[in-house]
């Protein structure tokens, strides 16, 4: 008893911890199948019991079952369309297969799935004691069909052409679950076994139930080139009353097509120090790298390696490029292999995608020209994206500067990443650096506390400094736009804290020699502090006194969703404020900072590509 007690709870542990192993920001091609002769409910007991019937498939929780001996509307079942009742208790789809008429109803085969066919094929088999059928559900990635076979050897073999007729139809992974009556030393599953691979262990025995000494239901895939999938685990459920077979189950993960890999092209990040970071998302975990050089025909080959390990199976590639040669175009394209299967022993591979080539160029210290774009409160708005981007698109630019509210409160991964790609893909971030800043939207909702990880922060944090060539740039991070103890906030926020910090970064910062050096500087934080603002204004009190000492050419501002400018101490402000508009389109604007040579000149745009403002710094 003991040891039936602890292999439930094993059971139960190995199958809790598959169900987490799924990243949840990538594509889930896992699957778990299973096959169950649930001999119409009725149990060793003699008792029908759908609901406990139904129990059993809810606690092993597979995508897809294949389920035999089913009755529809019979008298024996009280009229009782049983696998719509299965259906409904498992809250999955029926596919019903009826082999032939009994007791005033259907006797049959069955399928029952999360994600509805998109097709269905029934196709009859020999039996010559009672007549068979096959059953083949059509899926978005793999077709899955039921059957349960004749008693007789003879009518097994005669089977067998048929179903290889209708698999090698299919252009996607098939897989055949069923009671197949046959014994794993049968001449039916040798022969079953030039054509496909049985994916459950036949050591294992399923019938009967109560006491199993045979193995008769199995789960197999037909081979047809290359495997499409890797076996994760498999095994049979303990069920010993419920019906008078076990169920038998195999978890599996569809490889994914090589076209499908790559969720997003890849994106430049944090240009400092002499290198720039490559970050890209797969639609599944993979092993990623970048090749990268002075010409496409020699390339070094780099990953992230952290305490010995090469950080894979992730759908997140972030790999730093370091020790580049300022003012040298490199070429790079990145790399990713998915990996179906991650053990402590045993790591299986799919499909590799290889990117295009992309191109970029660091700064040197001497550079004394570039051109950078500045979006501001897009709020998860493409159309005004696009309009904006529109106005500047033929402009040369040498990197991009989101400040703040370009995503509004990411609740999952996916949220942040479908913006974020779609900013990437609009200003051709392959070859441009993009610099996110955050402004009070992005710390909203779920995902913000995670949201860090789509970068690669200048010096790891929301805040910090970098020169691009002589122009010093300070990005600096207002929290959110409530005191700490507002209601809304749970008692979850600390932005006193961050401030604070950022007040004696700030110091060091404009007394450190890259800042004193450098020909022009530039302050860039979401909320601002000197003009018509919000009433709580903190920043202003923590950070006023080294700003008001502080010569900045101008600072870029946002968050107050209409365009606004003030010249140097119209508003206490010791250089140019400008503010840019909202996600509306009737007040979004896009800036254009410009430096040639000592003269640096910020240009404001709107949708329709009218300049609000064109100002020499």
């Amino acid at each position: 008893m003991k040891n039936t007690v602890f292999r439930l709870l094993a059971f139960g542990l190995l199958l809790f911890s598959f169900r987490l192993s799924a990243q949840p920001d990538c594509a889930s091609r896992s699957l778990r199948i299973m096959s169950y002769n649930i001999r119409d409910g009725r149990g060793m007991d003699d008792r029908t019991d759908y609901q406990r019937t139904a129990g059993v498939i809810n606690k092993v929780a597979p995508d897809v079952v294949a389920v035999q001996e089913v009755d529809s509307v019979t008298n024996r079942s009280g009229r009782t369309d049983v696998l719509r009742v299965l259906a409904e208790l498992t809250r999955m789809y029926p596919t019903y297969a009826p082999a032939i008429p009994y007791d005033g109803g259907k006797y049959g085969i069955g399928i029952l799935s999360k994600e509805k066919p998109l097709s269905v094929c029934r196709v009859a088999l020999p039996g010559r004691e009672e007549a068979r059928t096959f059953v083949m559900a059509e899926f978005a990635d793999y077709v899955y069909c039921s059957t349960h076979l004749s008693l007789t050897a003879e009518d097994q073999l005669l089977s067998l052409p048929i179903i290889r007729g209708e698999v090698g139809r299919c252009n996607k992974p098939v897989l055949i679950a069923g009671d197949l009556n046959a014994d794993p030393r049968s001449e039916f599953i040798r022969e079953l076994g030039k054509d496909f691979v049985i994916l459950t262990d036949t050591a294992q025995p399923s019938f009967p139930a109560d006491s199993p000494d045979t193995c008769l239901d199995y789960i197999a895939l037909y081979k047809k080139g290359d495997m499409p999938l890797s076996l994760v685990r498999n095994g049979v459920i303990p069920a010993p009353v419920e019906s008078d077979h076990r169920p038998v189950f195999a978890d599996i993960v569809l490889k994914a097509p090589r076209e499908t890999i790559f969720r997003t092209a890849p994106y430049l990040q944090n240009p400092t120090g002499h290198g720039i970071t490559v970050m890209w998302h797969t639609s599944v975990p993979t092993c990623g790298w970048v090749e990268y050089g002075t010409d496409t025909t020699r390339l070094t080959k780099k990953q992230t390696i952290i305490d010995g390990q090469v950080i894979s199976n992730t759908c997140l590639h972030k790999i730093r490029l370091d020790n580049l040669e300022p003012g040298q175009k490199y070429y790079y394209r990145v790399g990713s292999q998915e990996i179906t299967l991650y053990g402590a022993y045993r790591k299986e591979f799919g499909e590799t995608a290889v990117s295009g080539f992309s191109s970029f160029t660091l700064p040197t210290g001497k550079t004394s020209d570039f051109t950078a774009l500045v979006f501001n409160d897009l709020h998860n708005t493409p159309g005004t994206l696009h309009r904006l981007y529109e106005q500047v698109k033929n402009v040369p630019y040498d990197f991009v500067i989101c400040n703040g509210d370009i995503i509004d409160a990411p609740h999952t991964a996916s949220d942040a990443v479908g913006f974020i790609s779609e900013i990437n893909r609009t200003v051709k971030a392959d070859e441009v650096p993009v610099i996110y800043l955050r402004g009070n939207h992005e710390i909203r909702d779920a995902y913000s506390m995670n949201l860090k990880e789509q970068f690669d922060y200048i010096g790891g944090k929301t805040y910090g400094a970098f020169n691009w060539g002589d122009t010093r740039f300070v990005l600096l991070d207002c929290g959110e736009d409530k005191p700490d103890d507002h209601w809304v906030y749970y008692g979850l926020n600390d932005f006193t804290q961050l401030r604070t910090d950022e007040a004696a970064f700030l110091k060091e910062e404009v007394a450190s020699p890259a800042f004193r050096k450098a020909a022009k500087r530039v302050l860039v934080h979401h909320i601002p502090i000197y003009g018509k603002t919000d009433r709580y204004n903190p920043c202003r009190e923590l950070w006023g006194e080294t700003l008001s000492k502080a010569p900045f050419a101008v600072s870029l501002n946002a968050h107050m969703h209409r365009f606004a400018y003030y010249p140097k101490g119209e508003a206490e402000n010791n250089f140019p404020v400008v503010i840019g508009g909202g996600y509306k389109p009737e007040g979004a604007t896009v800036m254009v900072l410009q430096k040639k040579g000592k003269e640096m000149s910020l240009k404001v745009l709107n949708i329709q590509g009218e300049t609000l403002l064109d100002l020499a710094l």
